[in-house]
């Protein structure tokens, strides 16, 4: 079996659209969605309906929590909370109460059998929790005991982070999807994932697609986006430094 994995679309459409034609390239039997679908982007609502149109898995991201419920003091920094909740209600508006309840009934993690002997356990940020951030250079020891709960599994794979890795510990494989629509790891490319395999084999790779960054800084612009220099900086940069 072929499996697409995305996650943290985060309202870029555009990036979304290119990213799935690269995968109808690839020839995939399935996508699977890890959260993170409208929040901090141009184009929530048709973000979500491009995820929705899959008909496929989706988990909840902590930005779909937020869109849902709202930040809580102590989830981002204090001088961010205030213009991250404009951020909010701006993505509220573009939203209906059908998109809501879709991102509140969202499932928190997913396990998918690649083939009769493989088995993966994927989720947003770590298998209990939408907020913790588990980052590429941490020991293996701490990458197993956050992300690798599910003993049955061979193949443990997340977003959150933004920043695309493959990682063995233990014969088992850690990866990060990266982002489609807000990468941090210096490139403005979109960025998702591949698994592919058949009985105990399998390959992970991570794909890159480009896409239009400028078109969506002119969306951000025109749609008067609350935070558009900050979420400017970020797409120019492809970081958040």
């Amino acid at each position: 079996m072929k499996i697409a994995f995305i996650s943290d679309i985060h309202g870029n459409a555009t990036a979304l659209e290119a990213v799935l034609e690269d995968i109808e390239k690839k020839n995939v039997d399935k996508i699977a969605v890890l959260g993170d679908l409208c929040f901090r982007g141009s184009e929530p609502k048709r973000a979500l309906d491009l995820i929705r149109s899959l008909n496929t898995d989706v988990v909840k991201g902590n930005a779909d929590e937020w869109v849902s419920r709202g930040i809580k003091e102590g989830e981002v920094p204090n001088e961010a909370l205030e213009i991250m909740r404009k951020e909010r209600e701006w993505t509220l508006k573009q939203l209906t109460t059908e998109d809501i309840d879709f991102l509140t009934n969202l499932p928190t993690q997913l396990t998918i059998k690649l083939s009769d002997d493989i088995e993966i356990h994927a989720f947003h940020a770590t298998p209990n929790n939408l907020f913790n951030m588990v980052l590429p250079n941490q020991s293996d020891k701490e990458l197993a005991e956050q992300l690798m709960q599910q003993t049955s599994a061979d193949i443990f794979l997340y977003g959150h982070i933004h920043l695309p890795y493959v990682r063995f510990i233990n014969g088992k494989c850690v990866a990060n999807l990266g982002s489609v629509g807000l990468p941090f790891d210096g490139s403005k490319n979109a960025s998702y994932l591949i698994v592919e395999g058949e009985d105990k084999h399998f390959q992970v790779s991570v794909h890159r697609v480009s896409y239009d960054v400028d078109y969506v800084i002119k969306q951000l612009k025109e749609k008067e986006y609350p935070n558009y220099e900050f979420l400017r900086n970020v797409l120019v940069k492809a970081s958040l430094s």
